[in-house]
């Protein structure tokens, strides 16, 4: 599972059992993340959580890195036996805007923030995935 953590809103994808494709799940409000992590884990099997850290180009913290650090240790005492890797996310908002042109998205949709989370979620577990496979 990949979750692109905002202030606001939360991206989230998911894998298929062998690990091969990422998929958008949903987009949430931020504050609903751990409900709603509790309801999907009752009944799916997730056996790896990665989270986008935001660093600048420079490796420096940005003004959301400490947002996330956060969730994440929201995450490692809410779910303590399922890790949690923090991955780059640098230019996966710009990739998953890119990547609503290329599908040929209205404009309408492209503004839509809640899909720009999910498929920068998506581009960070396909990033994952192919990295690890």
């Amino acid at each position: 599972m990949a979750i692109d953590y905002g202030l606001k809103r939360t991206g989230i994808a998911v894998t298929d059992p062998l690990q091969i494709i990422a998929s958008g799940l949903t987009s949430i409000h931020s504050p609903d993340l751990l409900a709603f992590l509790k309801k999907y884990l009752a009944t799916e099997n997730v056996e790896l959580i990665i989270i986008g850290m935001p660093l600048n180009l420079d490796d420096s913290e940005t003004h959301a890195t400490a947002l996330v650090k956060a969730a994440v240790k929201k995450l490692h005492k809410a779910f303590p036996q399922i890790p949690v890797k923090e991955v780059d996310e640098r230019f996966t908002s710009k990739m998953a805007k890119d990547a609503m042109l290329q599908m040929g998205l209205k404009k309408k949709d492209r503004r839509d923030k809640k899909i720009v989370d999910e498929i920068a979620a998506t581009i960070l577990l396909q990033e994952y995935l192919g990295i690890t496979s």
